[in-house]
């Protein structure tokens, strides 16, 4: 145990954190390992006080998330290294650790995280019953069916390994100071904090929330309420097993999915922790509606082991030595959640300089590769790769205490649980976030759940198979996408866009600022495009579509998930700029409906006294109508790719505008179509999609986005220096298109791509796929080196643990509607 040091140092800091755990502590070595002066660290008691020293210290490279296997890779690289470098011992373990699979379907999961694993450089196996009882003999192979292997796993003493990174901290010139309360926070007009304490104030250019548990109580000082809610974690340590004492090497760490627990050795003994049901866990509701009890900092709550007595059986069946080892130590402490258990990491919307790296379900292994991710980020201004799912501003106003205490309880109980495509979770829902066709459309669909909102996938019809029926193979929405797409490419569709993110930007600075934002140029009054905004490096940050409304007024569009996220950087930019602009997000009041579909016109023409013909309402352009009576602001864009217009209304307006058009489109034979018709009608056509084919990991040229980047444009727009570089040095990856011949499974990203070549070797990835049901085939689009990248080219995609031949062709797969046309007036046919 080291001393405390209850003083402040100093009046000023660059940065100062909040919170001495695992994270914080993180954060503060990183940040002054590279380099950063006056960076100060307050903790209110001691170090490693609240959920990091009772943790179970687990270390894995198992993560589903594609990028954040990066934090767990970088975190365990760091362990391997950190006594050598800071003197100080860190009690690393690395035994391997192992999954256990005892039902088919959990085979078929890990058949698809080894997919996703072939293209990352961690060491991951799908392993036989066989190997399994080898690396384990003390298990029950009753019911093992195969084992999913990380041989660089492990455990490590949380309190050593924070004490290391303190050490660190310190010899890189940070300041650690203890026990310090941070009383109060006040943003001043320059951007800058003052940070109250009992022994004064600190002034600091940013703070970031790393106080675990205690970060709703930071957050509230300035009026954010983050969603977070601790749980009641519990798990048991036994005394000596014989059989375990008994071995020659260390056992490596199992996670019995089936029976919901993780289990490894300890001493001689195992330690064992399970993940009870939704219905059995506890959650520390009085800590969200009181505060956290001000003396609690290295207490625990009283075990409950009545709660966790059917994963000790199941425990016992699979670790039959188990039943004979006495229980020496239970230890039941708080662990923050997330509603989604994922943490929160990086700026937050609608405050300067207030960053917050919290909600770690799993800190151990996160603190590491987040300390160096968010310290990258503070210095360089941008992420150094893609991790939106851990973006803070994925939540909003919508995620109430409720919610986050529903999503909480389901997040625990369903830890375990087998991880499909296209999951949907249903607790929680829905929020008060509902467009406004929600209650009449809830009954004819599957609803799927974006930032908030409940939004069509598909629709039913009399003798489908209705409800989620997960599958990794092709299941009851199969058909029915099918019906829907063939309803837009052959007659009209009519699709709920409302939870897009839609922001009003008006000003005398508003030209100039959309200008130096995205790569495209800014539209004309009464034209929209599709713009992009890069980070400084010349990555993808954001994709929308800009329309200017009224001479230096523009609607801005993005995804539903990237609202915050993309509005968080342009208030950013108006600060830094000084533009005399303002923003006005209008997501929640503005309701959107798409008509698509070769009659989208001759339906929309009966309800307005406008023109909307080819030559009077071309494509890309805008203005405000009346249909049916009901003001809307037409555009004339789909992501269909088919005729069609989007149709940007009050959302009190969405139900008779729905009904009015329906009404009008009997004769036509309109109907509903959902996002998962859409997503094949967009991939079909070659459209990219942010989060897939573009993102903070990916730059425009590389993605095929080159007609959007307007390199030669006056104004010097974010990122438009390093993609000079960039196009000068050439590429070395690009995005390619393929199809596939697979049987009853299809693509949907992140799968590994291989090269049948000499050397038969993993050499990309796919970004996002479907079936194509034009084609009849899977299509796919994925990133591979230049050299690979020409039509005709011969690959193999992985799917489920079997290969399938894959060709790059030509792009689009299906022209789209304006290009049809325009080849049809030069006398051409065009392929459909």
């Amino acid at each position: 145990r080291e001393a405390s040091s209850p003083s402040l140092g100093k009046d000023r800091a660059d940065t100062v954190i909040i919170g001495g755990g695992c994270v914080g502590v993180s954060l503060a070595y990183h940040l002054a390992k590279a380099g950063l002066k006056d960076v100060v660290l307050l903790e209110k008691s001691e170090l490693t006080a609240g959920s990091t020293w009772h943790a179970a210290g687990l270390t894995t490279y198992f993560h589903p998330g594609i990028n954040l296997k990066k934090i767990h890779a970088y975190s365990i690289k760091l362990y391997e290294k950190l006594e050598e470098e800071t003197g100080q011992p860190v009690g690393f373990h690395q035994p391997g650790s192992i999954r256990i699979a005892s039902t088919p379907t959990r085979v078929d999961e890990f058949k698809y995280q080894m997919t996703r694993a072939g293209w990352h450089p961690t060491e991951q196996y799908l392993i036989t019953p066989e190997k399994v009882q080898e690396l384990f003999p003390l298990l029950n192979m009753d019911k093992v069916l195969a084992g999913l292997y990380n041989p660089g796993d492990g455990h490590i003493d949380p309190y050593s390994l924070t004490m290391a990174l303190a050490a660190g901290a310190r010899k890189y010139g940070a300041q650690l100071n203890y026990p310090v309360q941070v009383t109060n926070l006040n943003s001043r007009s320059d951007g800058t904090w003052e940070v109250e304490t009992p022994l004064g104030t600190i002034q600091a250019k940013r703070v970031v929330n790393t106080a675990g548990f205690w970060a709703r109580d930071i957050g509230k000082m300035i009026g954010l309420q983050h969603p977070l809610i601790p749980v009641h974690h519990q798990y048991v340590v036994t005394s000596t097993v014989p059989e375990v004492k008994a071995l020659k090497t260390e056992l490596p760490v199992i996670r019995d999915l089936e029976g919901s627990y993780y289990l490894r050795q300890e001493r001689d003994g195992l330690l064992f922790g399970p993940y009870e049901s939704e219905e059995k866990m506890k959650l520390q509701e009085s800590w969200v509606t009181n505060g956290v009890p001000p003396g609690f900092g290295k207490e625990l709550f009283e075990s409950d082991l009545d709660r966790i007595m059917e994963h000790i059986e199941a425990a016992m069946e699979m670790v039959p030595v188990l039943r004979k080892a006495d229980i020496v130590n239970t230890i039941a402490g708080p662990i923050t959640y997330s509603p989604d258990i994922l943490p929160m990491v990086g700026p937050h919307q609608g405050v300067r300089n207030y960053w917050v790296a919290i909600g770690f379900g799993y800190g151990i292994i996160h603190a590491g590769g987040m300390g160096k991710f968010l310290s990258d980020w503070i210095l360089e201004g941008e992420p150094p790769f893609d991790l939106i799912e851990v973006d803070p501003n994925r939540y909003g106003k919508w995620t109430t205490t409720a919610y986050t205490a529903a999503k909480a309880r389901e997040s625990y109980g369903f830890n375990n649980i087998v991880g499909y495509p296209k999951e949907e979770r249903f607790a929680g829902r829905p929020t008060e976030r509902t467009s406004g066709l929600y209650n009449l459309l809830k009954s004819k669909c599957s609803m799927g759940f974006h930032a908030g909102w409940e939004q069509p996938h598909w629709f039913y019809k009399p003798g489908d198979e209705t409800g989620y029926k997960p599958s990794f193979r092709r299941t009851n929405w199969f058909d029915p996408v099918g019906r829907e797409y063939k309803q837009v490419m052959e007659k009209v569709g009519v699709i709920d866009l409302s939870p897009f993110g839609k922001f009003k930007v008006k000003g005398a600075d508003s030209v100039k600022l959309l200008d130096h934002l995205f790569a495209n140029v800014v539209p004309k009054v009464g034209s929209t495009n599709i713009s992009h905004m890069l980070t400084p490096r010349g990555k993808v940050y954001a994709e929308l579509t800009v329309s200017q409304l009224y001479p230096g007024e523009f609607m801005l569009v993005t995804g539903s998930g990237s609202e915050l996220h993309d509005l968080r950087w342009i208030e950013e930019e108006i600060t830094r700029g000084g533009y005399k602009v303002e923003i006005e997000n209008v997501t929640d009041e503005m309701g959107v409906l798409s008509v698509a579909g070769p009659y989208a016109r001759q339906v929309l023409q009966k309800l307005t006294n406008e023109d909307l013909s080819d030559a009077s309402f071309k494509f890309l352009q805008c203005r405000h109508l009346k249909l049916s009576n009901i003001a809307v602001t037409a555009i004339r864009i789909s992501y269909t790719g088919e005729l069609g217009w989007e149709l940007y209304h009050r959302k009190q307006d969405s139900v008779p505008l729905y009904s009015a058009i329906m009404e009008a489109g009997q004769k036509e034979g309109i109907d509903d179509f959902g996002t998962y018709a859409l997503n094949v009608l967009r991939l079909e056509k070659g459209f990219r999609a942010w989060g897939a084919e573009m993102n903070c990991d990916t730059n425009p040229l590389e993605a095929g986005l080159d007609y959007f980047v307007k390199l030669n444009k006056a104004a010097d727009f974010t990122g438009k220096q390093a993609l000079k570089q960039i196009k000068e040095k050439g590429l070395k990856r690009r995005l390619v298109y393929l199809t596939l011949n697979t049987d009853n499974v299809d693509p949907e990203g992140n799968e590994s791509v291989w090269h049948n070549g000499k050397a038969r070797t993993v050499i990309g990835n796919t970004t996002s796929g479907c079936f194509s049901y034009g084609a009849q085939q899977s299509l796919a689009f994925a990133y591979v080196p230049m050299e690979l990248s020409k039509v005709g080219q011969k690959l193999e995609v992985e799917l489920l643990g079997k290969n399938y031949p894959a060709t790059i062709i030509q792009e689009p797969l299906v022209l789209t509607e304006p290009t049809r046309v325009r080849l049809q007036r030069k006398g051409e046919s065009p392929k459909i």
